[in-house]
């Protein structure tokens, strides 16, 4: 028969009773089980809703995932950002957005979500600045 002293036997206690715990944050998962939505909060056919339409597109073919593009208009854009606001964090639903949505709206009106809090995920455009320095020749 086998002694082991007390403080070794509450070590292996505490971990045998953490094991199943810490066995279930391990487990990794996968990403993207089902299909993805993602919100343009403007109506269909100008220049947010094709930048949400590329991005779709390429999406659905690096995640092997359908990606369903959402036009939600209304209240210059703040309706189609505050569903996003609301659903759960899990990345399979999106917002693109602008400036106009997630900066101007937040300043002027009260939204029933946080521009500050509620993070975005990346950037996929801005405009082109192309400014050169000229040589200001002195003569």
């Amino acid at each position: 028969m086998m002694k082991l002293p007390r403080r070794t036997f509450l070590h292996l206690a505490a971990g045998a009773a953490a094991l199943p715990a810490v066995s279930r944050i391990a487990g990794a998962q996968s990403y993207p089980t089902r299909p993805i939505t993602i919100v343009v909060p403007f109506p269909a056919g100008g220049p947010t809703d094709v930048i949400g339409r590329l991005l779709a597109e390429h999406t659905k073919t690096s995640l092997g995932q359908p990606v369903i593009t959402e036009n939600v208009s209304g209240a210059a854009g703040s309706i189609g950002v505050g569903r996003v606001a609301r659903v759960a964090p899990d990345g399979y639903t999106l917002c693109v957005g602008q400036w106009g949505t997630h900066v101007v709206n937040g300043a002027i009106y009260a939204l029933p979500y946080d521009v500050l809090k509620d993070d975005p995920i990346l950037l996929i455009s801005r405009p082109c600045n192309d400014r050169r320095k000229e040589n200001h020749a002195s003569g």
